[in-house]
């Protein structure tokens, strides 16, 4: 397992809800979770928590991280100011780094011409039809869609968008993975035995 760390992108309005099952896994799973903001400044997310970055997105390079995950915000449909996350995934993915992006995040994405040749999900399709940009024929319905080392889910699917994240960067796999959804997701109580046996609650 890579000994790099995570870093989830915060900024005003943010979802907060959106990322907290693949955070905790990851922080679970080995992985230090370091939040990136536009600036070291304090930011507050939707439900009212204030963050602190550890660092500033310009402080980012891809080769010190494992994976960029972007949360949904209202600014992600205000404008251009979170655009610089949007390319800063595009030199995450061309440097082979995964990134992962929820609700508005993926909107950021097809306004920066990363959906355009990959497959993708979102909240619906006309949602990112309405960036213009290209890549409506590869869109999925589905909870969740990983291609590549892009990881992609609309908004309310939280444990899914997890689901993929864990499953790309190995933490779980498998009948525990399935098991860790089908619990988190479904409420299945024969899941419980399955990630109890395997130490992965």
């Amino acid at each position: 397992m890579s000994t790099k760390p995570v870093h989830l992108a915060v900024y005003d309005t943010l979802a907060d809800w959106e990322t907290g099952h693949a955070t905790a896994y990851l922080a679970r799973g080995g992985y230090a979770v370091r939040t990136v903001g536009p600036a070291r400044e304090h930011v507050r997310s939707i439900g009212g928590l204030s963050v602190r970055p550890d660092l500033a997105l310009d402080e980012l390079r891809p080769e010190d991280s494992s994976l960029l995950i972007l949360p949904g915000a209202d600014l992600w449909d205000a404008g251009d100011e979170l655009a610089p996350f949007a390319r800063t995934a595009r030199e995450f993915l061309d440097a082979g780094v995964p990134v992962a992006a929820i609700c508005g995040a993926t909107a950021g994405l097809a306004r920066e011409g990363l959906l355009d040749d990959r497959r993708h999900t979102s909240a619906v399709s006309f949602y990112l039809a309405a960036t213009g940009y290209k890549g409506g024929e590869l869109y999925v319905d589905a909870d969740a869609v990983t291609d590549g080392t892009l990881v992609t889910a609309g908004p309310t699917e939280p444990v899914a968008f997890a689901r993929e994240v864990l499953g790309l960067l190995g933490v779980f796999e498998g009948e525990v993975l399935d098991a860790w959804f089908r619990l988190y997701h479904d409420s299945d109580p024969a899941a419980y035995a399955v990630l109890q046996q395997a130490g992965a609650r």
